[in-house]
C-alpha cells in the first residue's frame, strides 16, 4: 500500500461508486445510475484507487474492466450495498428489491417472454423497474449499459456468463386467403412460385438466422424487416409465406403452416450477462422469472401448443 493509503479505510460511497462502474463497464452509466456527473465518477475512482494502493478499473476495448484489486473491492461494495439495502427492508425481504434492470432480446422474445417475466418481479417489488431494448443482433462484446442480453445461438462471450434458455421453432407460414388464391405449396420446389418474407438479408446480424438460402433460394423477397412482428403481420396480410417463429404465428388462427417435414428450423435462445451483475438481487430475480416462463412456454416455442 502506497504511503498516501497507509491507515485509510476505503469510502462506503466510493465502493459503491465502483460496483456501478463494474456492473455496466461505463462512467456515463455509473453516472446516470448514480444521478452524478461523469467527472464526480472518475474523481470517486481515483480517490478509491489512491486509498486501496492500486488500479481497480482497467480500460478495455469495450469499456472499464476490473483488475483483481478491483474484484475484491466490487465484493467488499456488494456487501455494503446489502447492508444499505437491509436497512431500509420493510415486512417481506422482497419488497426490499429495487433498482433499475436493462435487458435486450429479439422482438418476440421481448414481448412473449420477458415483458410477463418483468411484470411478475414489479408486481412482487414495485421499486424495481425493466428496460426492454428490442433488437436482433450477436451478444455485445462492449459494455453497453445492459444488465442482460438474450440472443440467438451460443455467444461468443468474454468476462460473461452464457446460460442456455431454450429451444425454439421457426416454419414456413402463410395466410389462408393467400394460399386460397395463390393454391399452397406441397413440396419445396413448388416455393420459387411464391414471394418470401423474412430478415433484411444485408442487415442481418445472427449468423443463425441466416436461413433462407437452405431451402428457398428460388424465392423472390416480399417485405423484408428487422422486425419479426413486421414478418407475422405482412404474412397475415397476405404479402407472401413467411418464416417466422411458430410461438408467434401459432397465436393467429389465420395463418396456417406448411411444408412441416421439409421446413423446420430450431434455434436457441441464450442468456448473457456478468457475474458481478447477476449477484444484484433484483437481475436475479428477473433471469428467474425468465426461465420460469420459457419452461411455461416450451411446448409454444417449439411449436406443440395445441
Amino acid at each position: 500500500m502506497t504511503s498516501s493509503s497507509a491507515g485509510r479505510l476505503p469510502s462506503a460511497d466510493d465502493l459503491l461508486v465502483l460496483l456501478a462502474v463494474g456492473r455496466t463497464g461505463r462512467y456515463s452509466s455509473a453516472a446516470a445510475e448514480l444521478d452524478v456527473n461523469h467527472t464526480t465518477i472518475s474523481r470517486r475512482i481515483a480517490v478509491l484507487e489512491s486509498t486501496l494502493g492500486g488500479r481497480v478499473l482497467t480500460r478495455g476495448s469495450g469499456g472499464w474492466e476490473l483488475t483483481e484489486l478491483g474484484r475484491r473491492a466490487l465484493a467488499a461494495a456488494e456487501a455494503v450495498e446489502s447492508v444499505v439495502r437491509g436497512l431500509v427492508t420493510r415486512g417481506d425481504a422482497a419488497e426490499s428489491l429495487e433498482g433499475v434492470v436493462r435487458i435486450s432480446a429479439t422482438d418476440g422474445f421481448s414481448a412473449y417472454i420477458i415483458a410477463p417475466a418483468a411484470a411478475r418481479v414489479q408486481r412482487r417489488n414495485p421499486n424495481v423497474a425493466v428496460e426492454i431494448v428490442a433488437t436482433t443482433r450477436r451478444a455485445s462484446q462492449q459494455r453497453s449499459g445492459l444488465d442482460i442480453e438474450v440472443v440467438v445461438g451460443e455467444p461468443q462471450v468474454h468476462r460473461a456468463q452464457a446460460f442456455r434458455l431454450g429451444d425454439y421453432r421457426l416454419g414456413l407460414y402463410g395466410s389462408r386467403a393467400y394460399f386460397d388464391e395463390h393454391g399452397t405449396p406441397q413440396n419445396l420446389d413448388e416455393l420459387s412460385a411464391h414471394p418470401f418474407i423474412y430478415f433484411i438479408d444485408s442487415m442481418l446480424q445472427v449468423d443463425d438466422l441466416d436461413l433462407a438460402p437452405s431451402f428457398t433460394p428460388t424465392m423472390r423477397e416480399s417485405v423484408t424487416s428487422t422486425n419479426v412482428f413486421v414478418h407475422v403481420e405482412a404474412t397475415r396480410a397476405a404479402a407472401g409465406i413467411g418464416l417466422l417463429p411458430c410461438f408467434m404465428a401459432d397465436r393467429h388462427d389465420d395463418l396456417v403452416r406448411i411444408l412441416h417435414d421439409a421446413v423446420t428450423v430450431r434455434l436457441t435462445y441464450w442468456l448473457v450477462t456478468r457475474s458481478e451483475t447477476l449477484r444484484r438481487p433484483e437481475v436475479a430475480a428477473l433471469v428467474e422469472a425468465i426461465r420460469t416462463i420459457v419452461d411455461e412456454q416450451r411446448p409454444a416455442l417449439l411449436g406443440l401448443a395445441e
